[in-house]
């Protein structure tokens, strides 16, 4: 672990501009971020904070909706969960739609359908027209899970593509944590008009996003994927500083890339059998990058992170913790630790690599969740819950979601966007990403049963279990990506390479 000097270094290079490209030595400081590519891909990644907004204000909102509403436990597993399985539509939708109307116009719809869920679950009298505001939310948090990183890893230069195209993650958590201190500030109010004020200020930050991505540029490979060259050309020379040369030898990789070079054919000619190509007949490349994407979106979810976060009042109250201030309190704790770790894994990213951060997070999940399940099995087996343990599994607790925010929660978004040739990017990673909603959706609605069914405890071990598979999985079927231009890293996945 670099010490105090080494990471404020970095952070000078990374934020300030005041280092040079280094080719990925991690004994050197990476090159510096360009204003132009960082400018755009915040107020993409802006779009994230409405996902994690949702993940932590729901997690305290549920506590006074069962009260207010007289919903079952299988309802409130139904409405936690049920924003996360229908983003799959967003999801696999978004990649047509990013690649019709473009990536920046995507952004914008994304933020105007949560926007309009917001809406309604604030204003929501009943479940049903609850439900129904869950619903158009999870929509349009499929469209920006998909585009953001998509956006980010086609506008990034390749030496800090990684830091940029994992801000959205970074995001995700500063939503989660402004959630849950949105929980803490609001639980004051009256019972039933708590939870809408907690959820329906999620409208605010969606319309200061449709404003804002009007100054977006848009992606340069999408307008190559349209034929508008010049115009590509022009947004990477800004990310490149204003050096032609190199954005037009750029353009040139792009244009091979995306299979582009006969400006004869019809641009829906070119597009047309993406989905054959992945799915029907992959060639070998093709393959091994479905399995790499589709599977670390598998286990980033299969880890069960986010049901932890959003039942995470039920997971303390097993530890002992009754009061509802502490149980938000807490929850505050975590919010801070996964952005702060999160911000970790994003500066880093660019130096040490995917591969080493996705084995360290994952291990040390492994570690935490199997903490967890002996510290649920001890303090299930005693009455007296004393203070030390249930100190102890709090901080097990919080060790178990900053891995995740080290590891699979930013690299994921990341790795995904990234390994895609041009032409199948966009399908390709809503695919992936869709696989991501469906397990999450059905590890949330289905996390407090298992937990009925074999408590606490039992579920940890399970998941444990799962991130043992999950190491292994990445340490076999994950090549390095670090510093690779976008058009090389197919080289990576092609045994003929």
């Amino acid at each position: 672990m670099p010490d105090d000097d080494g990471l404020l270094q970095h952070l000078r290079g990374h934020l300030l501009g005041q280092a040079n490209a280094d080719g990925g030595d991690p004994g050197r400081v990476p090159a510096p971020l360009n204003k132009y590519a960082l400018s755009g891909v915040i107020l993409a990644s802006t779009n994230s904070v409405l996902l994690g907004y949702d993940i932590g204000v729901m997690s305290g909102a549920v506590l006074f909706i069962r009260e207010s509403l007289e919903i079952s436990p299988v309802q409130v597993e139904v409405l936690v969960g049920s924003l996360n399985v229908v983003s799959l539509i967003g999801s696999l939708a978004a990649g047509w739609t990013s690649d019709r109307i473009g990536r920046r116009y995507t952004i914008t719809l994304a933020a105007l359908t949560f926007l309009v869920g917001a809406i309604l679950m604030g204003l929501a009298p009943s479940f049903p027209v609850l439900m129904v505001g869950r619903v158009v939310a999870g929509i349009g948090v499929g469209y920006a899970l998909t585009i953001a990183p998509v956006y980010a890893a086609e506008l990034s230069p390749a030496t800090t593509r990684g830091f940029l195209s994992s801000l959205p993650e970074v995001f995700i958590n500063v939503g989660i944590l402004l959630g849950y201190v949105s929980n803490y500030m609001l639980a004051g109010l009256p019972g039933d008009v708590s939870w809408r004020v907690m959820l329906g200020l999620a409208a605010f930050p969606s319309l200061a996003i449709v404003v804002g991505v009007m100054a977006m540029p848009e992606s340069p490979r999408w307008l190559v994927m349209q034929g508008r060259t010049a115009e590509a050309k022009g947004v990477l020379a800004k990310t490149l500083d204003g050096d032609l040369a190199e954005a037009e030898s750029r353009l040139n990789e792009i244009i091979k890339a995306a299979n582009l070079g006969d400006s004869s054919l019809d641009l829906a000619e070119q597009r047309r059998g993406v989905w054959e190509e992945l799915l029907w007949r992959p060639s070998p490349p093709v393959r091994r990058i479905l399995i790499a994407a589709v599977g670390v979106n598998f286990f980033m979810q299969a880890s069960g992170n986010d049901a932890v976060v959003y039942y995470s009042p039920e997971v303390l109250r097993d530890a002992g913790i009754d009061s509802k201030q502490q149980l938000v309190g807490v929850t505050i704790i975590m919010g801070i630790a996964k952005v702060v770790f999160a911000f970790i894994s994003a500066i880093f990213l660019d130096r040490f690599g995917r591969r080493p951060l996705l084995i360290l997070g994952s291990a040390g999940m492994t570690v935490s969740l199997a903490g967890l399940g002996v510290g649920s099995k001890f303090l299930g087996s005693t009455g007296s819950n004393p203070p030390w343990a249930i100190a102890l599994f709090i901080a097990t607790l919080c060790a178990d979601v900053s891995f995740f925010s080290i590891g699979l929660g930013p690299i994921a978004w990341v790795y995904s966007s990234e390994i895609f040739p041009t032409r199948l990017r966009a399908q390709g990673t809503s695919l992936a990403i869709a696989v991501n909603r469906m397990v999450s959706g059905v590890v949330a609605m289905s996390f407090l049963s298992a937990t009925r069914a074999m408590t606490f405890g039992g579920t940890f071990f399970v998941l444990a279990g799962i991130m043992c598979v999950a190491s292994a999985f990445i340490y076999f079927f994950i090549p390095e990506t670090k510093g690779k231009n976008l058009e090389e890293i197919w080289d990576l996945f092609d045994p003929d390479c």
